[in-house]
């Protein structure tokens, strides 16, 4: 009887657990920044109402056209990377999301995209390099603990 609790106390923290894991946000298109061009940000407008339907190449077009417009713009090479990465061409999404977080530096949605999710936060202070605990010379003959 006690065994039997216990394994149904168990399965019930063990399934509790699992409802309370995140699931991912998913990717969306970003607005461009304050004081970007009118055409720019009406073809961003344009390239997101077309990636939200889905038609991806059409977005990509759009965004690509938007990053003409607006070259500095962090949130447009953003969005562009993101109709790449859902076309299947990763190797270059990668690139302008590189691009899209060093000209947007800080922008926690940009650095959160696939390709800089690995890298964290670049506002995160880094921690002192470590030293190995026992040296790096190589052990010469009398040089071992005493």
């Amino acid at each position: 009887m006690r065994v039997s609790f216990w394994i149904m106390v168990s399965m019930a923290l063990l399934s509790f657990q699992a409802c309370t894991h995140e699931k991912p946000k998913p990717l969306v298109p970003l607005e461009l920044a304050y004081g970007a061009k009118a055409d720019a940000n009406q073809l961003n407008n344009q390239g997101m109402q077309a990636f939200v339907a889905g038609q991806m190449a059409e977005a990509k077009n759009l965004f690509g056209q938007a990053i003409q417009a607006a070259p500095d713009s962090g949130q447009a090479h953003y969005n562009y990377a993101l109709a790449l990465n859902a076309l299947g061409q990763t190797d270059q999404a990668r690139q302008e999301f590189i691009e899209a977080a060093n000209l947007a530096p800080g922008d926690k949605v940009i650095w959160d995209s696939p390709a800089l999710r690995p890298f964290g936060n670049p506002q995160a202070p880094k921690g002192a390099a470590r030293e190995h605990p026992y040296g790096t010379s190589r052990p010469t003959i009398g040089s071992g603990p005493r």
